[in-house]
């Protein structure tokens, strides 16, 4: 056989069984039988053959023509074979049962933002790792305050970069970028670090929702009423809640909201330390002095601030009885039997 003819069949023959598409399979066959392909343009150029030689020629040239048709055909059923199994596989896959979910504090967190969102409220987020300053000075917290003594913080480089120790580290970013921009309706949720010692009902890293309303006319009335909503959204119309009067560096006046505890009823239990209370999180009108340093004059506009803990919210609504659970890998796949 012509050595130019072998090399054609060797170099082909490889080609053909790399090909798994079927867009590869046509740019092969017009490559090679083609109106402008390799085998018109060989049977054309016959006639440059010596005479002797081209009855022989012709003959290879035929023999390898129709062997690559033969392996063209043979890796086209391989291909539509191909194919047809990925569809199966495909529909086998969508037709299997889901076998996760959510994690149940991302759960609780959607839930939360639908209904913020409904409110006219837009959803915020920010850095981890922040400043001093944010974190604490700006929240009415200067560094002889002792109210910093109530949060363990952990410091990246001390005293200046923290791990951000409560989501109003978020509020008080959002205060000084949007005090150009009034009024605000706000809410961001977001992990949160303090040094704790780790327990049924604490952790050192968990989760907090914040919200945050700047605007004219707003009293201690806007904030309960926006609260009560947000418990009856997330536990029904039948929840027990009750407000306390709490001190917080940032609001004035503050407010502790408490749920009747879910796992007791009220009864008193380890969850709930034998009060039959749960402490949901922290509220309150904010504090001129907050509003003053982020440039917004409080004499024309208020705002109230609220931040929640958002695995105990969570816990409370998957009736989950371990804090520690929402960190751990072993998260039934019916949240309801957690």
């Amino acid at each position: 056989m012509d050595q130019k003819l072998e090399q054609i069949l060797n170099q082909y023959q490889e080609k053909i069984a790399q090909i798994v598409t079927d867009k590869d399979l046509e740019t092969t066959r017009i490559e090679l039988f083609g109106r402008n392909g390799l085998f018109n343009d060989l049977f054309t150029k016959m006639k440059d053959i010596e005479p002797q030689d081209r009855r022989s020629y012709g003959q290879n040239l035929n023999v390898i023509k129709n062997e690559l048709e033969r392996l063209m055909a043979l890796q086209s059923q391989k291909v539509e074979k191909t194919v047809k199994t990925k569809v199966e596989n495909q529909e086998n896959i969508k037709a299997l049962p889901k076998i996760g979910h959510l994690h149940p504090v991302t759960q609780t967190e959607r839930q939360l933002n639908a209904l913020f969102k409904k409110l006219g409220f837009s959803v915020y987020n920010s850095p981890e790792i922040v400043t001093d300053e944010f974190n604490f000075e700006r929240l009415n917290v200067p560094k002889n305050h002792p109210a910093r003594d109530m949060q363990d913080s952990i410091y990246i480089k001390e005293p200046e970069y923290l791990l951000r120790t409560q989501t109003s580290t978020i509020e008080s970013y959002l205060l000084k970028a949007k005090s150009g921009d009034l009024p605000i309706r706000a809410a961001f949720p977001g992990s949160v670090y303090r040094n704790e010692k780790v327990n049924r009902s604490n952790h050192f890293v968990f989760h907090q929702y914040q919200a945050v309303v700047v605007d004219k006319g707003l009293t201690m009335k806007d904030l309960i009423s926006t609260m009560d909503l947000m418990f009856k959204t997330l536990y029904g119309p039948e929840v027990v809640v009750r407000y306390r009067a709490k001190y917080y560096p940032e609001v004035e006046p503050g407010v502790g909201p408490d749920m009747q505890c879910f796992n007791c009823h009220g009864k008193g239990c380890p969850i709930c330390k034998y009060a039959g209370w749960i402490e949901m999180g922290g509220s309150g009108m904010i504090h001129p002095k907050v509003l003053k340093s982020a440039g917004i004059d409080p004499n024309i506009w208020s705002g109230f601030a609220f931040g929640m803990g958002l695995d105990r919210w969570t816990m409370a609504q998957k009736n989950i009885k371990d804090i520690r659970t929402l960190m751990g890998g072993n998260l039934a796949y019916k949240p309801n039997e957690l």
